[in-house]
């Protein structure tokens, strides 16, 4: 059996749905094609194949859209499109020279042979178009509009006819410079890391392209450098600002064996990072290529908009043919002026503003988000959430930070806060108890040296706690039940424990010898956010918030009232949550869940759109989830809810303006009441309108 091939190709002239169409058709007839996709903005073909290379390039070849192999993992350049510009401009100079002499009385031919220059400048692209679209059998905007021409030449009309050629090609250079202004958007991400680094090899240092930096490789960063590649700090520490790739305001200390990412900036001090990922993999090549395979993943209403073009197109060609027959031959009208009306209507069919409407609003939207840190992987994710009624919220990892915090520390006889501390984490720093690293780091952001203290005669008792000296004095660090065990629970103290447990807190007692010296409170922490995000998602419309975990009930609905969660499911299994996101799509409509990417993969599959709470350079939440928070930050949830309601409302907005100005033309076109140049220069400026309100997208952030 032939080896199945991958093969990435870039085709310089697609640039809209009607050529991506006949691409299709025509590989699709292809035996040894097995998948195709077609990103316009990209201008890319990615295609699996058993058949050879040649042949697809021939083929495209054939349907007068020629492509060349493109390496793969890296992003075309955004390239004006400059003789589209020369000719559409020689093609309107030429027709309003033309228009000028006709209307001081200059009689022909001057007047004649301008139009006649700005149809063929203007329009021979377009004839070529036509005639390749005539020999695959395939009814294209270029065809309908070579028609319109000719007819128009036919019966004499010239200056029409150059407005119609003018016109369309202005039309389809603005629809190349729009999706040209995207594809840019996207690439703008690219120039956040920079083209080289500076490696040190054989204690020297050079730079050299990141494209030659190996794994394993020590990078030098100094201040006010980008770091060039993904990789972990070996030695220094410095502030990186990670904005770029998540969107957070204040930069993130770094010291050795922190994880560092292409694409963030080194503030103050001097990194050197081993390099762990090449230039092609790195989270910010990933995050860019993910952003363009989205390309694909088209939205409903672009999908929807598609098939109407196909059915639209054809009706309005016979319905023009039928204009132009059916008045003079049964009813004696004058065959040129029905004729005439048979020529708007060919206008009115091209479909240019109608199949623009969705993809250039999609990818503005998509580019946005992820510039703020927010990877969304296609168009029909944005649709999904401006439609969301429920949200799921998993609990550890996602509304808690998903590590235990020491949060409470309540002193009794006349110890300090600060002593009890510094004598737990000093005896935990010998356990190998998964609470021990919430008292570490808790000493840690409160200047304590745990080293200072001595301990010893460490012993763990199993279940309960530990029992060490420290500095020479006896003490026991442990649980609710060994500390009744031991007798050390008077009445003060379990009112104190109590209330801590009532809040969903684990508890700890600190005794030297016989005697308690503090109650100690430990939590996974609920995140600073987590609360004004569920406020923010109650405010644009969605109906039910729910909690959804594998913890005890205790824990969460004691942190259920923090939140302001409408419902807490509890002790739940995987399965458990399965269900559970299927009660709230029945009983309130669109769900999202948001997990954090890994445990909660079944979740976030059933959901309608699955948002992980992935965290930089996660690389399960970025192949898994269909939205990503690169920077676990949930206030970026409501966010995108309303980035969404924004893109589906000009969507809508857009579709809205194409189809009203159709069918007002289309009406008119019948009744003889407008012309051909009128006609198509409403066309136009319905594209251009459309495309503008696709742009403004790209002037939004997620802040505001």
């Amino acid at each position: 059996m032939p080896e199945l091939r991958h093969s990435t190709i870039h085709i310089e002239g697609l640039c809209c749905a009607t050529e991506e169409q006949a691409i299709r058709k025509k590989l699709s007839s292809l035996n040894g094609v097995h998948r195709l996709d077609l990103r316009i903005v990209s201008k890319k073909l990615e295609v699996d194949h058993t058949c050879e290379p040649e042949i697809i390039l021939d083929s495209l070849n054939a349907i007068g859209l020629p492509g060349s192999p493109h390496p793969p993992g890296t992003l075309l350049r955004a390239k004006t499109p400059n003789r589209q510009l020369l000719f559409t401009v020689l093609s309107g100079i030429f027709f309003g020279i033309g228009l000028l002499l006709k209307a001081i009385d200059i009689h022909e031919p001057l007047p004649l042979v301008l139009f006649l220059s700005s149809i063929v400048v203007g329009g021979w692209r377009i004839a070529f178009k036509a005639m390749k679209a005539v020999a695959q059998r395939s009814l294209d905007m270029n065809f309908l509009m070579t028609i319109a021409v000719i007819g128009a030449l036919v019966i004499g009309e010239y200056a029409e006819a150059a407005a119609v050629v003018f016109l369309f090609a202005l039309s389809l250079l603005l629809e190349s410079m729009s999706i040209d202004r995207s594809r840019r958007a996207i690439q703008s991400l690219m120039k956040l890391s920079p083209s080289t680094a500076t490696v040190r090899l054989n204690a020297k240092e050079r730079d050299t392209p990141v494209e030659q930096v190996r794994v394993g490789q020590t990078v030098i960063i100094r201040p006010g450098e980008r770091i060039p590649l993904d990789g972990q700090v070996s030695e220094g520490s410095s502030s990186v600002d990670q904005a770029p790739l998540t969107g957070e305001s204040m930069p993130v200390l770094k010291s050795p064996g922190d994880a560092v990412y292409a694409g963030s900036f080194n503030q103050r001090g001097v990194l050197e990072v081993t390099v762990t990922r090449p230039s092609n993999d790195s989270t910010l090549a990933r995050i860019i290529h993910l952003v363009e395979e989205a390309q694909s993943k088209k939205a409903p209403s672009q999908t929807f908009i598609e098939r109407f073009a196909r059915v639209y197109t054809p009706s309005v060609f016979i319905l023009s043919l039928l204009v132009m027959s059916v008045p003079p031959l049964f009813f004696g009208a004058g065959f040129a002026d029905w004729f005439y009306r048979a020529l708007v209507l060919l206008v009115i069919a091209c479909p240019c503003a109608l199949v623009i409407s969705t993809p250039v609003t999609v990818v503005s939207a998509l580019t946005v988000a992820a510039r703020s840190g927010v990877l969304i992987k296609g168009g029909k994710h944005l649709e999904v959430l401006a439609g969301v009624k429920a949200v799921a919220l998993d609990k550890t990892g996602t509304v808690t930070m998903g590590k235990a915090t020491v949060t409470d520390i309540v002193p009794l006889n006349s110890r300090s806060p600060k002593e009890i501390l510094a004598v737990s984490a000093a005896i935990e720093s010998k356990s190998e108890h998964h609470l021990a690293e919430a008292f570490l780091r808790r000493a840690y952001d409160e200047h304590i040296e745990v080293n200072d203290l001595s301990v010893r005669d460490f012993h763990a008792l199993t279940g309960r706690g530990v029992r060490a000296s420290v500095d020479g004095k006896e003490y026991v660090l442990g649980n609710h039940p060994l500390a009744e065990e031991l007798g050390f629970c008077s009445p003060e103290i379990e009112r104190i424990l109590n209330s801590l447990e009532h809040e969903g807190k684990t508890t700890v007692i600190l005794a030297e010898g016989a005697v308690p010296v503090g109650v100690i409170g430990i939590a996974d922490e609920v995140r600073g956010e987590s609360n004004r995000a569920v406020g923010a998602l109650r405010e644009i419309g969605v109906r039910h918030i729910a909690l959804l975990t594998g913890d005890n009930r205790g824990t969460a609905e004691s942190i259920s009232p923090r939140l302001g969660t409408d419902s807490v499911h509890a002790e739940l299994l995987p399965e458990d949550k399965l269900k559970a996101i299927e009660s709230l799509r029945k009983n309130f409509g669109n769900v999202a869940m948001i997990g954090d990417g890994i445990n909660d993969a079944p979740a976030l599959a059933a959901a309608d759109v699955g948002i992980a709470m992935g965290g930089v350079g996660s690389d399960t939440a970025l192949e898994t989830a269909d939205i990503v928070l690169m920077s676990d930050n949930l206030a970026r949830v409501p966010e995108i809810v309303k980035l969404g309601k924004k893109t589906l409302r000009i969507i809508r907005q857009n579709i809205a303006i194409a189809l009203v100005t159709k069918g007002v033309f289309l009406g008119l076109g019948v009744l003889g009441l407008t012309s051909l140049w009128l006609a198509i220069l409403a066309d136009d400026g319905a594209t251009l309108v459309v495309i503008l309100n696709s742009l403004r997208l790209l002037r939004s952030s997620l802040d505001g």
